[in-house]
């Protein structure tokens, strides 16, 4: 049986539950990855009104539609980051408060302790998102870095998220780091000390994303065989990056998504130099069969098109291992 085919709800919070799950059916999708914001999935109301959960599962069955996940990554950077200004847009306000960096992380922590029980309440057991992190502004070594920098860095995310990963545990969710820049985790040499950092846990795992590794030069196709019991979720999103040389490198000049001057960019799935059919024969090699989630991200394509291409050809790249080996048939 194929892989569900889900989209990933973030980048449509403008518009309601109803509206983007009516969308999505007629699109063809298979299910949605609800994001904790927006209207999408409340983390207060699935744990204050018991009618809640159950009533985005009938809202979901009426298009057709189930949830596999749920994410809340913008909750999650706040639990490590250095807090400033720029989290404020990303936040609640109940999260945000007044602003002041130790209230705002200890928030964000209680949120995420009270997403992986919404979660399990939902009736799924992968939230995915982010992490923060306190040492990413660390990444290029000038002034020099000292490893007792770094090595601070991975002990505040361990001693800021075991105990969120206590509630995971005690309610039978795992978390799904999505390994990105900015992130404890973004790429597999920090994504291996990162679960060094935690003594191997397996609450923490990865919601692959081959978008944020292939531009880096990181490969991403080992980073699914290295962490093959730790591949919780999928993400389906297509980057592209120049094969000669541009303005703005690998760091992006300053310049937003779009701008011609840049090295890379996110596409929409098969629009850009990800190789999709590599990831599905790995993918089928570790045994995962959980959803494919698009997260429909191409700042020059209009995003009801997209959504709608992508759908199509996720399910065009993904086909079922064979059962059989194909020489079988000479065999005694």
């Amino acid at each position: 049986m194929a892989r569900p085919v889900t989209l990933f709800t973030g980048q449509w919070a403008d518009l309601t539950l109803e509206d983007l799950a009516k969308k999505a059916s007629e699109w063809g999708y298979d299910g949605l990855e609800l994001a904790c914001w927006g209207d999408h999935f409340e983390v207060d109301k699935a744990l204050s009104d018991d009618g809640y959960c159950q009533g985005r599962h009938d809202l979901l069955a009426k298009y057709d539609l189930k949830v596999w996940s749920i994410s809340n990554h913008l909750v999650g950077q706040a639990v490590c980051d250095n807090i400033d200004s720029r989290h404020q847009g990303i936040l609640s306000e109940t999260i945000w408060g007044d602003g002041d960096p130790s209230g705002v992380q200890e928030r964000a922590a209680e949120e995420m302790k009270n997403t992986a029980r919404a979660a399990a309440k939902l009736g799924v057991d992968v939230v995915n998102g982010f992490t923060g992190s306190s040492i990413w502004h660390l990444l290029y070594s000038f002034p020099p870095v000292e490893a007792s920098q770094i090595d601070a860095g991975f002990k505040d995310f361990a001693d800021r998220w075991n105990p969120i990963f206590d509630v995971f545990d005690e309610v039978g969710v795992k978390f799904g780091l999505e390994v990105h820049p900015t992130e404890i985790a973004f790429d597999i040499v920090t994504a291996q000390r990162a679960i060094e950092a935690l003594d191997g846990r397996e609450t923490f795992g990865f919601n692959y994303d081959p978008s944020h590794l292939g531009y880096q030069g990181v490969n991403y196709i080992a980073f699914i065989e290295m962490f093959r019991d730790r591949i919780y979720h999928v993400h389906m999103k297509d980057v592209w990056w120049a094969d000669t040389p541009r303005l703005a490198g690998v760091f992006g000049g300053h310049l937003g998504f779009g701008d011609a001057r840049r090295y890379w960019d996110f596409r929409s799935i098969g629009r850009g130099s990800i190789d999709f059919e590599e990831i599905i024969r790995a993918l089928n090699n570790i045994g995962y069969d959980g959803p494919l989630s698009i997260e429909w991200e191409d700042s020059g394509m209009d995003r009801e098109h997209g959504a709608s291409e992508a759908c199509g050809a996720v399910k065009g790249y993904d086909f079922e291992p064979s059962a059989v080996a194909f020489d079988a048939a000479f065999e005694e």
